[in-house]
């Protein structure tokens, strides 16, 4: 067998992986969401990742930026199968990552579902540091002449999983150290909670300095940040400190790859 029948045999089984994969994922996500008769996420656990399961869960909207995601990751899927897509470089690069991140998306919901509240937050955490290496790739590999639809279904999606994901894993496990700490912790929650903050403000920084100042990590984690704000000030347990400072942290991920966004916009050879 030839180089070239191999390239095409590899390029044709990740076509069908990714397509795999996100059927895996979407199935996940249907029976997460408690179709079936089962009980919905944020039910299950105990409770511990309904949106008072700690002083860092954001309130239930912010979830709804799953359906985004979701539905970018369903177009990509069928975007990347097509014929033209094939042997694209990028596609070569980029299709197995984003499979693997869509089966640890969707291993996260088995796991909330049959395992315990450590076991998401370790799958969590491995779908945080496979989305990072993603987006990194997608950075590195792209060009200008790749095109629109290229940028939303790559690095677009991608962007919004990772920014999501961020603050996600902070919320997951944030849930699972609020069951096993002391009660009497509780009297630092306000004091805990912003030091967490702040360091998902540098966060969100580096990612945004480390991909050349993409927006689309940003408004993720914005988005997520801001209805954390809203459950402190109006859900249980309340924390006005916490919710300023998120509303604080939000404003700091998001105002300087926004900035840099319009630039781009106005100067496209801006860096």
């Amino acid at each position: 067998m030839n180089a070239a029948t191999q390239w095409r045999g590899s390029d044709l089984a990740r076509q069908i992986v990714v397509l795999s994969t996100v059927s895996f994922m979407l199935i996940a996500a249907v029976i997460g969401a408690g179709a079936f008769g089962n009980s919905a996420v944020q039910d299950q656990q105990g409770g511990a990742l309904n949106t008072d399961g700690s002083y860092l869960a954001p309130a239930g909207p912010a979830f709804s930026i799953w359906s985004v995601i979701y539905l970018g990751l369903i177009a990509y899927a069928i975007w990347q199968a097509l014929p033209g897509q094939r042997t694209n470089a990028r596609q070569r690069a980029l299709g197995w990552l984003i499979a693997l991140t869509m089966s640890l998306n969707g291993l996260w919901l088995v796991a909330a579902r049959f395992g315990t509240l450590l076991l998401t937050v370790v799958v969590i955490v491995l779908l945080l540091a496979a989305l990072c290496w993603t987006f990194r790739v997608a950075v590195a590999t792209r060009e200008p002449r790749d095109g629109v639809v290229d940028s939303v279904l790559i690095d677009g999606v991608t962007g919004l999983h990772l920014g999501w994901v961020t603050l996600a894993t902070v919320a997951n496990a944030a849930a699972w150290l609020t069951t096993i700490v002391p009660a009497e912790w509780e009297s630092a929650a306000d004091a805990i909670g912003i030091a967490v903050l702040i360091v998902v403000a540098l966060i969100g920084l580096s990612i945004a300095w480390r991909s050349a100042w993409r927006v689309t990590p940003a408004l993720a984690l914005a988005w997520g940040l801001s209805w954390l704000a809203v459950e402190r000030f109006s859900g249980e347990p309340q924390s006005a400190p916490i919710g300023v400072t998120a509303i604080i942290v939000a404003a700091i991920v998001l105002v300087p790859p926004a900035i840099v966004s319009v630039l781009r916009l106005i100067r496209p050879s801006v860096d």
